[in-house]
């Protein structure tokens, strides 16, 4: 099953699961296979990073500010990695999140597929 999204990717259906492109669930397909060949330990579909926490100013509550990633996996050799599925041009807020992701979490390798 497809349908198209704002940035005209196709959204898909694979194993019940939706991905928000064809491209996203071909590299979900491609995860299952290298589990079940042993490289891959385990992978986790849209796993949430916290960028900044919340806080409150002058009484106000302001939210945190959450990157939800594609993927993030874990090798056989224990090594993790964050996973991004881009089929577009970046946006300017994508930019900023990563930047945010990379100094918030230095130890994690972030992959742009």
């Amino acid at each position: 099953m497809t349908s198209y999204s704002k940035y005209l990717n196709k959204k898909t259906v694979v194993d019940n699961i939706s991905f928000a492109s064809i491209k996203e669930a071909s590299y979900y397909q491609d995860l299952k296979l290298l589990q079940r060949a042993g490289e891959v330990v385990r992978f986790e579909l849209q796993p949430e990073f916290i960028l900044q926490d919340k806080f409150k100013k002058n009484g106000k509550a302001i939210r945190e500010i959450k990157y939800v990633a594609d993927f993030r996996v874990t090798y056989k050799d224990g090594k993790e990695e964050v996973i991004e599925v881009k089929g577009f041009r970046k946006k300017e807020v994508w930019l900023l999140k990563q930047k945010m992701f990379e100094y918030r979490y230095p130890d994690l390798t972030l992959k742009i597929i």
